[in-house]
């Protein structure tokens, strides 16, 4: 499960600010962020199925403004063992030529296990999901996007809107290069406080998972019922991605990942 925030059309010099906590199992084989040899893609990559969670497009340099996230949507539903990779939805985006809203309305819904896919260049952005929300156009704003429907209120999208509202975005409009607000963007993306009983969604998973789950950063945590339960999941990569330039036929796109702490459990 995973975390994405994103301020779209809020800054001019700035026309996408997307911050992104990938949450995964721990031992799930994965490569850093890096310039993939076999397509024009600049992301991080699941070892185990070849897609990835977070990227643009790039090759020998050269760039095109193209982004993409996915998540997965949380609904207690198990996954079909023919169900294609939700990463894929990344990369075929990115090595596509349609519109963001025309690359949506083509997606066979139904190949896929739950998710909420947010893809865009530099005129547009665009969110999907395969539970009923329709490719929609993001207007300017801020919007948080979990593992829940993306209009859904839970206690951890609405916890990082609120601090992104009051610690991070009046940095970047009084001085959008990333060295004066990532330091602060990163410790907003890092707060592991979880959700009171009251306000846990309800979306088929056992509370006690839920609550594990319910903090914006999730720490390494057992999500076993053995004796002897060993951490296996929580937040493994934080990532900042940009799209810079006042001419939007000019724009430079900008992404940086760490590996977290969790890690190394």
């Amino acid at each position: 499960m995973c975390i994405v925030a994103i301020a779209w059309q809020l800054f001019d010099e700035l026309p996408l600010v997307l911050l992104s906590n990938r949450d995964e199992f721990l031992a799930r084989p994965t490569e850093q962020l890096h310039q993939w040899p076999d397509q024009p893609i600049y992301a991080g990559r699941d070892s185990q199925s070849g897609g990835t969670w977070l990227g643009i497009y790039q090759q020998h340099h050269q760039q095109n403004g193209r982004w993409a996230a996915v998540l997965n949507f949380r609904d207690g539903v198990q996954a079909r063992a023919d169900e294609r990779s939700r990463g894929e939805l990344v990369t075929s985006f990115l090595t596509s030529t349609l519109s963001p809203m025309a690359f949506a309305r083509q997606i066979k819904l139904r190949d896929y296990a739950g998710f909420n896919l947010i893809i865009g260049d530099s005129q547009q952005a665009v969110i999907v999901n395969n539970r009923g929300h329709a490719p929609t156009a993001l207007h300017a704003g801020l919007h948080v996007f979990s593992n829940g429907q993306p209009d859904e209120g839970w206690f951890k999208t609405e916890k990082l809107r609120g601090r992104l509202r009051q610690e991070v975005l009046p940095l970047i409009a009084e001085d959008s290069s990333l060295a004066y607000w990532q330091a602060a963007a990163l410790n907003v993306m890092s707060d592991s406080t979880s959700a009171p009983e009251e306000a846990l969604p309800k979306t088929g998973v056992p509370k006690a998972i839920e609550q594990a789950l319910s903090s914006v950063y999730i720490d390494a945590v057992a999500l076993s019922n053995t004796d002897t339960p060993m951490p296996s999941y929580g937040t493994r990569t934080q990532s900042i991605l940009t799209l810079r330039g006042e001419d939007k036929s000019e724009v430079k796109a900008q992404l940086i990942s760490h590996e977290t702490d969790n890690v190394k459990c």
